[in-house]
């Protein structure tokens, strides 16, 4: 036990606990339970073999035979009316197989409606090209189809856009200010969403009776999801047959099927979707938007041939979904020890000008999250409402967790209240907490946390950052001029089982050879999927790892699912791996049993190897066996059991999974250049049963260098004519491996009530990272007297910020 991590209570440090499957927890074949082979350990990914020696599958990689190419002509300004557009000497070029315009591709009966958001949630206009003006600058406005890209973006060149220029609505003050020119004129005004104010009895009076009110705004600039691999879709119409063949970088295979069905006009089972490797998407692909509609609807035009579009950089920083760019005004009523008391949250939105899905904004989800891991004062104490506003800007998409801005202001207010008060952060965290103790909790929001462990998670960062230790270290280091800040984020994470998002299913086939086909809806782009839920198969089932292949990406061969999404895959798709691998353990084991002439009960599978528990050295029959005779030789099957030996079953999680965890970081500034040096960070998770700790620990990497991109180096910034000015690499910096440090991990496990017990973290790396290093910037320029509140805090940002604390130093000190 330790106390290194500041005040009386001592550190409490847990450990990886053994995750024992189905098999038990004893080695042997046969004689004995078996322990959990593949679920808990740290296995190489299997997909990297392919992915890491450039074999890997993308849709750039398709060039099916009378290929055509697609390029877009975009709006180069944010709001106006198109006055002129010519396409004649684009048609007219050699090579160009077609030159589409609004007026053939839009259509009246169009349907815009995402699965998961239900056909009431479409906010904007539906149109696929812009027809009579333009609402943000990159709106595509024609699409050039060619032989080949390099001819298509020439006659796009050629094609001639003559727009009215309007002034453009930017920023969240020119879309509330009174009379404002509305982004969409279709629309009453530029009010996207809004979560109303709720009446709840008594609350102003916590306010006005507190000891103690604090408000402060916090603001988050817009940055981008920057997938390495950008949207792209091959797109052919088969007007022979009516069939519709897809293939993008995507998410998920069954929504776009879906989309394109209501789209189109046309049944789903007359459209085939697949998907094959994906490098990347953070949300950006979860939903088709309006480039990749555009080429669908040509290639019906067109007919016969496929089209093929791949997103250049350009297009996507400007025009493949943005996020982030949110403002939170926080009041929080503490007593004098810094106990929370109440809290009031008012969300501001910016959600560009055609957001995906729905109208975009997360403001719902960030209510229901907004009291985090604390236990405030019961029910009624906390209040959060919202807006989300419509600008002539790109649209925001879903980047991993939407609804993260109440966990950056949050945590940011739970520092600023500290310090106001003379308290730690780290000890305002420790009275607030929830304790294992108190679960299951109900927080202020109504959301019931059973198995999730703030408290110890809490604990476990701040011992392994030495947070004692560090505050002793920095303490001499401000004595030399020195800028050391620690930050701490602490953050409950939603796994949601609502709507369509609610289940999974899962297809296992044991071959004639023995080995396992499983086939799911899910859609991986970087989560393993195929590693994981191999593990979990195969630890259940009771067969070598080698001998299972996971099959996703085609609509055609796997049950529906959502897609890969939402910090789902470990509960809700590991559950119907689960469910189903159980299924056909079973199935096997009574017939394994009727050959062995033995009681299912008394027999188990080793390797894919049945015989009698207890009975080492008897007979024993393998899964091939076991498949040929339920196959080839039925009449020899127990009585009443079903030929073959294929099994399907589909998990209805729970409404709501959460998983937790707390993150530590540790920095210096320069003082001289403002630039900030990441010393350390730390994050101690608990996502219940880990399956693959490995894949556990890249995944949280992944959301953390998000977070350091999105506070000290990206910044998508637009002018106040609604010009994008950040457009390339060369402007928009991302974090390469030489700015992030090694990450250090601490797991608590607190299994779930799920089956395997896992828990969903795909998205809370991304979550609680940029309010740890936020605070650990605001804590180092504390001495300063600097506020910092805002980001993104780039290098010369942070010396104005300084520039700012010193010149109200001096001009406070008399003369």
């Amino acid at each position: 036990m330790s106390t290194d991590s500041l005040g009386t209570e001592p550190a409490r440090t847990a450990r990886e606990n053994p995750v024992v499957g189905a098999n038990g927890d004893q080695a042997g074949p046969f004689g004995g339970a078996t322990a959990a082979r593949w679920v808990g350990r740290r296995m190489p990914r299997r997909e990297d073999a392919r992915l890491i020696t450039g074999r890997g599958r993308y849709v750039d990689d398709l060039n099916p035979p009378g290929t055509v190419h697609v390029a877009f002509v975009r709006s180069t300004v944010a709001r106006g009316r198109i006055v002129g557009l010519d396409v004649d000497a684009a048609r007219e070029m050699p090579g160009v197989v077609a030159v589409l315009t609004a007026a053939e591709v839009n259509s009246p009966s169009h349907q815009f409606w995402q699965t998961m958001t239900g056909p009431q949630s479409v906010g904007t206009p539906g149109r696929v090209l812009a027809d009579t003006d333009v609402r943000y600058v990159g709106e595509p406005i024609a699409l050039v189809v060619a032989e080949s890209r390099y001819l298509a973006e020439d006659a796009a060149e050629l094609v001639d856009v003559d727009i009215d220029v309007e002034d453009p609505v930017v920023g969240f003050a020119a879309a509330l200010a009174e009379g404002a020119p509305r982004v969409h004129p279709e629309l009453a005004d530029n009010i996207a969403e809004e979560v109303p104010t709720a009446d709840i009895p008594g609350f102003e009076e916590r306010f006005d009776t507190a000891p103690h009110v604090f408000t402060e705004t916090f603001d988050q600039h817009r940055y981008l999801c920057v997938p390495m691999e950008t949207r792209g879709v091959v797109a052919r119409w088969d007007p022979w047959t009516r069939r519709l063949e897809l293939t993008l970088s995507g998410q998920g295979v069954h929504e776009p099927r879906l989309f394109y069905s209501r789209m189109l006009g046309i049944p789903e089972d007359a459209i085939h979707v697949t998907m094959g490797d994906v490098g990347g998407s953070f949300g950006q692909k979860m939903f088709p938007m309006r480039e990749e509609h555009a080429v669908v609807i040509a290639s019906r035009l067109i007919g016969g041939r496929p089209l093929k579009w791949i997103e250049d950089r350009a297009e996507n920083l400007i025009g493949g979904g943005h996020a982030r760019e949110e403002r939170i005004e926080i009041m929080v009523a503490t007593d004098d020890r810094g106990v929370l008391l109440a809290g009031r949250a008012d969300h501001l939105e910016d959600v560009g000008a055609y957001p995906y899905p729905g109208n975009g904004s997360a403001a719902g989800s960030a209510a229901g999250m907004f009291p985090g891991p604390y236990r405030w004062a019961g029910p009624g104490s906390v209040k959060y409402t919202g807006r989300a506003v419509y600008t002539n800007t790109c649209g925001r998409c879903a980047y991993r967790g939407p609804w993260m801005m109440e966990t950056t202001g949050r945590e940011q207010m739970m520092d600023v209240v500290a310090r106001k008060l003379g308290i730690d952060p780290l000890e305002m965290r420790r009275r607030n907490v929830i304790s294992r103790e108190e679960l299951p909790f109900t927080s202020p929001s109504t959301l019931v946390y059973e198995t999730i462990s703030p408290a110890e998670t809490l604990e476990q960062a701040a011992e392994l950052i030495g947070y004692g230790r560090f505050r002793r270290e920095q303490e001499e280091a401000r004595a030399q001029g020195r800028l050391l800040g620690v930050g701490l984020s602490l953050y409950v994470e939603p796994q949601f089982g609502f709507g369509n998002l609610s289940t999974e299913a899962a297809t296992i086939r044991v071959e004639p050879s023995g080995k396992v086909n499983v086939s799911m809806g899910t859609g991986s782009h970087g989560q393993s999927v195929e590693t994981t839920m191999a593990q979990v198969v195969a630890d259940e089932l009771g067969v070598p790892i080698d001998d299972v292949r996971i099959v996703q990406g085609d609509s055609a061969a796997t049950p529906y699912g959502p897609g890969t999404g939402g910090s789902r895959t470990g509960a809700v798709a590991g559950g119907a791996a689960h469910a189903a691998a159980a299924l056909m353990r079973e199935r096997v084991l009574g017939i394994a049993a009727h050959m062995l002439e033995a009681s299912p009960s008394d027999v188990e599978m080793v390797d894919a190897v049945v015989g009698v528990r207890g009975v080492p050295g008897g007979p024993t029959v393998t899964l091939a066996e076991i498949a040929g005779l339920a196959y080839f030789d039925t009449d020899a099957l127990p009585p009443g059991s079903e030929p073959g030996l294929e099994v399907s079953r589909r998990y209805k999680a729970p409404l709501f999974m959460f998983s937790n965890a707390c993150h530590a970081v540790t920095i210096e500034i320069d003082r001289e250049t403002g630039k900030v040096d990441i010393l350390r960070y730390v994050v101690s998770e608990d996502c219940g049963n880990m399956i693959n700790p490995m894949v556990v620990e890249g995944q949280i990497a992944g959301g953390v260098v998000q977070g350091i991109g999105g506070v000290f180096y990206e910044h998508m910034i637009y002018d106040s004519d609604g010009n994008p000015t950040t457009t390339t690499f060369m402007d928009y910096l991302v974090p390469t491996a030489a700015e992030v440090p090694d990450l250090e991990y601490g797991h608590v496990v607190t299994p779930s009530t799920t089956p395997g017990g896992h828990k969903g973290l795909g998205e809370g790396g991304a979550i609680a990272s940029p309010a740890a290093l936020v605070n650990a910037v605001r804590d180092a320029l504390a001495p300063l007297g600097a506020t910092v509140n805002g980001q993104s805090l780039s290098p010369d940002r942070i010396l104005e910020i300084i520039e700012a604390a010193e010149s109200a130093t001096a001009d406070e000190t008399p003369s």
